[in-house]
């Protein structure tokens, strides 16, 4: 197949107009039994954040499709590995793989955080803020699956696994469930491990990255259980922005770095403010995740 011939798949592909009325069902009926658990104002702001990214996404995602379909060219393993149903289990694995280190890094490197914190500004947790996407993290979020098509997985395999994923993540967005059956909350990311994610309390930051597998917090030391009976989650940044106002919401980490940046003298240290994780300071305390969970004993 060239490259017209996968574009034009692509352009036939269903997933997003079967996903986004999903999405809205789903939080009608979330809203009917939760309606306090929504604001008017922050799912506003949610649904604009998905308007922003998508915008933003366009030009990274057709850059990124061609370049997967020249990576997958150059696979010694095209046309070995197809569609079969066990190809499809190995791409999941892949892509869950490729995605924990996306979202890993957009917390621990502060210029990609700043990307990401839109989709931790609200101080909800409802369907409604799984829609609240990151704008700044669409344009280097592609480079993290770079390596999936010289495996064999031909672009279009990607783009659908990445969209199952994404479908997968938007449920997880829940108060309405408690914890599930222990074998599937030992394997899956589930509501109660992401909203461990989406809490600013201590014990909580920065942890349970998964997209559709936990396997991968509990394996690289990321992985922290929902105690709600100990700390129950709260959510939002552990200093919220309070604003309803979109450009703030996507924009406001970027102007605090550029803040930051200025007023340190050394190189190292306004690298550091770009680079180093949230928190990190030069003239001040320490406040990343890692160093509060050490002086709390967590």
């Amino acid at each position: 197949m060239t490259l017209t011939d996968y574009i034009q798949q692509l352009s036939e592909d269903k997933l997003l107009y079967f996903a986004l009325p999903v999405f809205f069902i789903s939080m009608l009926v979330e809203y009917q039994f939760a309606k306090e658990k929504y604001h008017g104002k922050d799912t506003g702001v949610s649904l604009l954040m998905m308007v922003f990214s998508a915008i933003v996404e366009f030009i990274p995602k057709i850059v990124a499709f061609i370049a997967f379909f020249y990576l997958y060219e150059l696979s010694p393993l095209k046309g070995i590995v197809g569609r079969q149903w066990w190809a499809w289990i190995l791409l999941l694995f892949a892509d869950d793989f490729a995605y924990y280190w996306f979202h890993r890094l957009n917390h621990e490197v502060r210029l990609f955080w700043a990307g990401h914190v839109p989709h931790h500004s609200s101080v909800h947790m409802n369907l409604g803020t799984a829609l609240r996407q990151g704008v700044g993290e669409r344009i280097h979020k592609f480079f993290f699956w770079m390596w999936i098509p010289l495996l064999g997985f031909d672009p279009l395999m990607m783009f659908t696994m990445m969209g199952i994923s994404l479908i997968y993540q938007f449920f997880v967005h829940t108060e309405l469930v408690d914890k599930l059956p222990k074998p599937i909350e030992f394997i899956f990311n589930t509501p109660s491990h992401h909203r461990v994610h989406h809490a600013s309390n201590i014990r909580y930051l920065d942890c349970n990255h998964a997209g559709i597998l936990i396997i991968w917090d509990r394996m690289f030391g990321t992985f922290s259980e929902e105690l709600k009976e100990v700390d129950k989650p709260v959510y939002g940044l552990t200093v919220n922005i309070e604003t309803f106002n979109p450009v703030k919401v996507a924009t406001h980490e970027y102007a605090a770095i550029w803040k930051d940046v200025k007023r340190a003298d050394k190189l190292s240290d306004k690298l550091n403010y770009i680079f180093n994780s949230p928190g990190w300071t030069h003239d001040g305390e320490d406040k990343r995740a890692k160093t509060l969970r050490r002086k709390m004993n967590l």
